[in-house]
Order: structure tokens, then C-alpha cells, then sequence
């Protein structure tokens, strides 16, 4: 007697192979849907780990750190021995600036609570270590403090309204609208370090001199970022150790994840931002953590940069 040999057939085993692809395609999504929750948990208790060093700061020095000192040293380098990073702190020389030799091994220290998990960028310049959180200036365009002198073109700009700006070192008693209504901390992705491509991270040069925040943020976001001839800085998230608008500083001039731009002379709009789907994370002053919806009221978003406008933050 023949005895028939059991096995698949080719269209048996077609519909298998695509049985198998559907449940991969349906299943991958709540795969990385599942990942970038836990990312995005990692990122909210870094920044806790900010709101935390801030106020154990404060409780030491009776003051916040300044967003950059004179020689351009950042919020960063001061919260360190707060964060359980002495060791990283002790190599900076505080008396030089932050690219002098004296700071060429503090610059290269890779300090891993200071990068988001979500941060894609891991390729850093040799000898700088980046970061992917930044300190809040307030929601003016004015890079640094008001100047003296009448003929500088921007006199007359009001002060920063932020926590964190040109030797600010502001104390909890400034913060009038309350610890639970002023941003602290933000994020923005490390750049690619490259002007000869665009990229969401970069700063840009809209090449125009706004006067007021609406009329930045409208500016910027009119720009082709394709086009190199708007390309300003690259060099963006690094190194953690200079206090600067496109590494360790970003404002309340455009909502979440807009665009980044600069104006000079002087004038900044750097902007919060993350690969998150749909906002960012952002500790407040009084060590809480939220996550942020990119289309939050704009003026809801700019109150939260500022310390003391007397504005009630609506709910967001």
C-alpha cells in the first residue's frame, strides 16, 4: 500500500508567512509604543533629578545657580555635586572659561543623567559630552541682560523673566507666581554638529530682528529649513559645560517642538523640544514633572516661563 506523506502545501505555507506578518505588523506598534513609555519614564525621573538638585541648591546657597556665569559655565556644572556627580564637578575650573584647557577633561565627561533616552544623537564631537535638558530663560527674546548703553541695538529690551539667565542666581521669594506655575527644565535633543544638512535640532537664522516674541516665533517658523542660507548653529546639547542658548538655555518664545532660531544681535528663541510623540517633559521650579502637549496655549506656555508676569496658569 501507498502511504501518503503529510506536509504543507506552498499556499498552506504562504498563508501562514502572511498569518505571521499581520501579527507582527499589529503587534509592533504596542511594541514600541510600549518602549517609548519606558523612555519617556527614564526622561521624567531625570528631571526630577533637576527639580531635586535645584531646591537642594537653593536650601545650600540660599539662591538658584545662575543659567550661565560670566565665562559662560552652565546650570549644569553647578548642580552636579547635587546630583551625586562631585567627582565631574571637581574638574572644572570655574575661574576659567568653559573652553579654556583648565576645563578639557570637565567638557568630555559624560554625565548619563543628563541625556534623554528618547535622544537619538549619541555621536558627540571629540572631547564634549552633551546633554539633553535645559534650563529655562523666560519667554523674552533678549540673550543676556539689558544693556546700558543707549546706542546698542537692543536698549531698552526688558530683562529676562526666567529663572535661569546671564548671573541671575534668583531666589524661591522672586518666583511671585509660585514654584508650581515657573518652568525649570526642559528638553532639546542633542544636534547632528553639522551645517551642511538641516536638521530639527538646529538653531536657524531667519535673518530678519524681531521685537517681540510673536513676531520671532512667526519668523521662525516661516523659514525653509531645507535651505542651508538659514543654517546658524549645529552645534546644539554640547557640551554640557557652556552655558549657551543652543546647549544648555531654551525659552518660551515658540510652543513644544517648534523651531529654533537665533537673531542676532542678541536675540534668541530656542525653543523646548523632544522626540516624544506629541510634547515634552518639563520639571517646575517646585520639583514636580509634567509632560507638555505641543499645542498648549501659547500664552499658557509663556506664562509658564516666567517667574513673576502675575498671570494664573491656566490648566494644561
Amino acid at each position: 500500500m501507498n502511504r501518503k506523506q503529510r506536509a504543507f502545501t506552498l499556499v498552506e505555507l504562504l498563508v501562514v508567512i502572511a498569518i505571521i506578518g499581520v501579527l507582527v505588523a499589529l503587534l509592533l506598534p504596542a511594541v514600541q509604543a510600549a518602549r517609548e513609555a519606558a523612555r519617556r519614564s527614564q526622561c521624567s525621573n531625570n528631571l526630577k533629578q533637576f527639580g531635586l538638585a535645584l531646591h537642594n541648591y537653593h536650601d545650600t546657597y540660599l539662591c538658584f545657580p545662575a543659567g550661565r556665569t560670566s565665562r559662560s559655565i552652565s546650570t549644569h556644572a553647578a548642580l552636579l555635586p547635587f546630583m551625586e556627580q562631585s567627582n565631574a564637578q571637581n574638574l572644572i575650573d570655574f575661574s576659567s572659561s568653559w573652553n579654556h584647557a583648565n576645563n578639557d577633561a570637565a567638557r568630555g565627561t559624560f554625565v548619563p543623567i543628563f541625556n534623554c533616552p528618547s535622544d537619538p544623537q549619541t555621536n558627540m564631537p571629540i572631547g564634549w559630552a552633551g546633554t539633553s535638558y535645559r534650563a529655562n530663560q523666560g519667554s523674552g527674546v533678549l540673550w543676556g541682560n539689558p544693556p546700558t548703553d543707549s546706542s546698542d541695538p537692543n536698549y531698552g529690551y526688558p530683562a529676562p523673566n526666567g529663572v535661569f539667565y546671564l548671573n541671575s542666581f534668583r531666589r524661591m521669594a522672586d518666583l511671585l507666581d509660585g514654584t508650581s506655575q515657573t518652568a525649570a527644565f526642559s528638553e532639546h535633543p542633542k544636534g547632528d554638529f553639522n551645517n551642511g544638512q538641516s536638521s530639527p535640532t538646529d538653531t536657524f537664522w531667519p535673518r530678519t530682528n524681531p521685537t517681540t516674541a510673536d513676531e520671532a516665533y512667526a519668523q521662525c517658523e516661516a523659514l525653509d529649513p531645507t535651505s542651508l542660507s538659514f543654517q546658524r548653529v549645529s552645534d546644539v546639547g554640547a557640551p554640557w559645560l557652556q552655558g549657551y542658548h543652543s546647549t544648555t538655555i531654551y525659552f518660551h518664545v515658540g510652543p513644544p517642538n517648534s523651531r529654533s532660531c537665533m537673531y542676532p544681535p542678541g536675540r534668541i528663541g530656542t525653543s523646548a523640544f523632544s522626540y516624544h510623540p506629541g510634547g515634552v517633559m518639563m520639571a517646575l521650579c517646585d520639583g514636580s514633572v509634567r509632560f507638555v502637549s505641543e499645542s498648549i496655549n501659547l500664552q499658557t506656555w509663556r506664562d509658564l516661563g516666567q517667574r513673576d508676569d502675575g498671570r494664573p496658569v491656566s490648566d494644561y
